[in-house]
């Protein structure tokens, strides 16, 4: 195995698995928010269950995220050496403020999670801000260096070397579209993982106050999410093709450069014959769409010679299962409002009724909304190919060349698949069995949310 293989296969197995534990580090401290704020305000038992027993899961799935984020840290100057040496000045203060917002994050989750009996519940779920507010910008400073690497800007030479400005990562066309899709998209994912759970409890005969109110705060999450994640694909979109116009040239499967462009929905792209099999085509849509008139010319692949043309046929498909898939919880979302509104009118409790239809339905946006993040990063990465930093340096050039590294994309492996075995033994442990905090034995631990009066005679 070359250098570049490896590198490549280590880095792509590394991403896929700590992006799962990132878009729920991102989440999950923004749900938990609502649902302990529910309880400060009313008092119920079922959210004060709902919040400590997410506050388990979220430990545990920030744990191994720590530990996958540790791993990548390593990789990229192992694995990315020629790369990191060129442009690390340019994304260098982006992993220091990462850094920084992940030590932050880490010391109020300790807070958090010891806090429960030590501090005040109001105490205690302020907490929660830091936490929800450090994890989301961790995130984000990453998907920022990413923006930078699909459009470089603030580069210059001095000395024949390149330099870059690092500020000027914050000014990258493609950042901003990046950091709030992604952000979306980490609360469409975290929202459909705990509606699929909770309903999949009620299938199975849970009907309780726990499960259901479990339910309508993770459909409504990714319910809601939607529409507006529809919005920023389209900005995204738009950004793509006017900065990365080959990319888009690949989401569709455009080869010929022209105008009245058709917008062609599913189908696979045959690279040979450069044409779409089992597409449907819509006349004139995608020239419409980028350029709200049927003449917008669109940027074919064959505008560039083959070797610098991203892999069509994967993109293509990723594209479409992330249009397809965010499509499909666009449209529960859209019946869900229709259903709800109906049955207001009516007085029916609850608006969104738990038959199996629905029960199904919100168990499908769970596997929809991770299929089309995970798709949605294939057309990021794999449409800027050949290029690591586009139209700067090349995949191959940046990559290590030592070889001999078959050994470490194996360990790699074995790590993750160690860490996804000990995650679902853990999960499925936390999963089984009544929340405690709803025994009758254990009524008398919940504690009472105190009154902004009694909490400051507490605290004298």
């Amino acid at each position: 195995m070359s250098g570049v293989d490896a590198a490549r296969i280590e880095t792509a197995v590394s991403l896929s698995f700590h992006i799962m534990f990132a878009v729920f580090g991102v989440g999950m401290p923004w749900v938990l928010l609502y649902t302990e704020g529910r309880w400060l305000r009313t008092g119920d038992a079922a959210w004060y269950a709902l919040t400590r027993k997410w506050a388990r899961v979220t430990a545990v799935l920030f744990a191994i995220g720590a530990v996958s984020g540790t791993v990548l840290s390593f990789e990229f100057g192992l694995l990315w050496p020629t790369f990191m040496a060129t442009y690390g000045g340019a994304i260098g203060l982006l992993f220091t403020l990462e850094a920084f917002a992940f030590f932050l994050e880490a010391i109020f989750m300790g807070l958090y999670l010891y806090g429960w009996k030590r501090l005040t519940p109001r105490a205690h779920w302020l907490t929660l801000w830091p936490i929800a507010i450090s994890g989301t910008l961790s995130t984000l400073f990453i998907v920022f260096a990413n923006a930078w690497m699909n459009d470089p800007v603030g580069l210059g030479k001095s000395d024949g070397k390149i330099t870059a400005d690092p500020v000027a990562v914050f000014k990258s066309s493609v950042g901003w579209s990046e950091v709030t899709h992604m952000f979306v998209a980490a609360m469409m994912c975290t929202g459909g993982a705990i509606a699929g759970v909770y309903a999949w409890g009620m299938l199975r005969g849970r009907r309780d106050r726990y499960h259901r109110l479990g339910l309508n705060v993770g459909l409504w999450t990714v319910l809601g999410m939607t529409p507006i994640q529809m919005f920023l694909g389209d900005w995204s979109a738009r950004v793509v093709g006017a900065t990365q116009p080959l990319k888009l040239a690949a989401m569709e499967a455009v080869y010929n450069t022209g105008s009245h462009v058709p917008l062609t929905l599913g189908g696979f792209y045959n690279q040979n014959t450069h044409k779409i099999i089992a597409g449907i085509p819509i006349p004139d849509g995608l020239s419409l769409l980028m350029g709200f008139k049927t003449t917008t010319v669109i940027q074919g692949l064959d505008t560039t010679p083959a070797a610098n043309r991203p892999e069509a046929a994967v993109i293509h498909l990723a594209f479409d299962s992330m249009v397809g898939c965010g499509s499909l919880v666009f449209a529960i979302a859209g019946l869900a409002v229709v259903v709800w509104f109906l049955r207001r009118r009516k007085g029916l409790t609850p608006r969104i009724p738990h038959t199996k239809f629905w029960l199904w339905a919100a168990i499908a946006t769970g596997p929809a909304s991770v299929i089309a993040m995970l798709g949605g990063w294939e057309v990021t990465e794999g449409g800027r190919q050949p290029w690591i930093v586009y139209n700067q340096m090349t995949v191959v050039d940046a990559a290590t060349k030592t070889g001999g590294l078959g050994w470490s994309v194996l360990v790699t492996i074995l790590i993750y698949l160690g860490l996804s075995a000990a995650l679902i033994l853990i999960l499925r442990k936390l999963a089984t069995g009544a929340p405690p905090e709803l025994s009758g034995e254990s009524a008398a631990e919940t504690p009472t949310p105190l009154s902004p009066a009694a909490e400051e005679a507490t605290l004298a």
